[in-house]
């Protein structure tokens, strides 16, 4: 694969027609109005993460309309969080989230901090994560790469068609490179430059007929290359100890007590699998198991 270099473009350059197709064309999510504050968009990013924004949304609404205030949901047991969660996928997010909470409650009074090193080390915050929320709910300029945003700038400014499977340092080089020097304009080129890659610059059949720097996009140029990298990593579920975890979780969700051990086998046909994906449940904090072979959601 080429090496992630900095744009021969000049930044400026990309800079208004992106941030002016952002004014037009922005999707109108509850994260990105006023009154969702802070809190409300550490918890979208929470759930964005590897999730697509239809199936967030109804969660997003129930999560806040339960939960307004980090406090809120630091009061409750972590279970609750994991049962909120629904079928979002990886509901270590929700343990994760919930833990952020309590610290937020217990270092910040109840406030969701807005300095990027106290963001960072809140539990279950990365450095994705951290740059997110001080950028999109604090103005910040920060550098915030996620899968939308690492294709655009691979595209735009590489020339390749996919960005490395892992963020490199070159990316981020290119990243802080290609930010606007003024803070709340860096903060709208974050968020403008992540609904390029979504709507237009998306994985497959993108559509460079709506792309506001195609005229500038060193892959459109060269002539879309076809990826020369490594290959791509699929997401696969079906049969996965991912689908049984799944199963597993949603018997413990929908029930009010203690649930036995044979309702749990009777999810999954496979005892082996079942087995190591209960073990593996267990291990992360997201099932308590009980004496007498009775298992739940975890309350402490």
């Amino acid at each position: 694969m080429t090496a992630m270099t900095a744009t021969q473009t000049p930044p400026a350059s990309l800079h208004d027609p992106v941030i002016g197709w952002f004014e037009q064309h922005a999707r109108d999510l509850p994260w990105r109005r006023p009154e969702a504050g802070a809190w409300g968009v550490m918890v979208s990013e929470f759930m964005l993460q590897q999730t697509p924004v239809s199936r967030v949304l109804p969660v997003y609404e129930q999560w806040l309309a339960r939960w307004p205030r980090p406090a809120d949901l630091a009061a409750e047991p972590p279970g609750e969080a994991v049962r909120a969660w629904g079928r979002l996928g990886y509901p270590r997010r929700a343990l994760r989230l919930h833990g952020a909470a309590q610290a937020i409650t217990e270092r910040h009074g109840g406030d969701v901090p807005s300095e990027h090193g106290q963001l960072l080390a809140l539990p279950g915050i990365g450095e994705y994560t951290a740059a997110a929320v001080a950028s999109f709910a604090y103005g910040q300029r920060h550098a915030v790469l996620d899968t939308n945003v690492r294709r655009v700038f691979a595209r735009a400014a590489t020339g390749i068609q996919y960005p490395p499977n892992a963020t490199t340092a070159a990316e981020r080089k290119l990243a802080r490179a290609l930010l606007p020097e003024e803070d709340e304009r860096a903060a709208r080129w974050a968020a403008a430059t992540m609904e390029l890659g979504a709507l237009v610059c998306t994985a497959k059949n993108e559509d460079c007929t709506r792309c506001p720097i195609a005229g500038q996009c060193a892959w459109r140029l060269a002539g879309k290359p076809a990826h020369q990298g490594p290959p791509r990593r699929g997401q696969t579920y079906a049969g996965t100890d991912r689908q049984v975890r799944g199963r597993l979780l949603a018997v413990l969700r929908e029930a009010v007590a203690p649930v036995p051990q044979s309702a749990l086998d009777a999810v999954w046909d496979e005892p082996v699998q079942r087995a190591r994906a209960l073990d593996g449940l267990v291990a992360d904090g997201l099932v308590e198991p009980l004496a007498g072979g009775q298992y739940r959601l975890p309350l402490s």
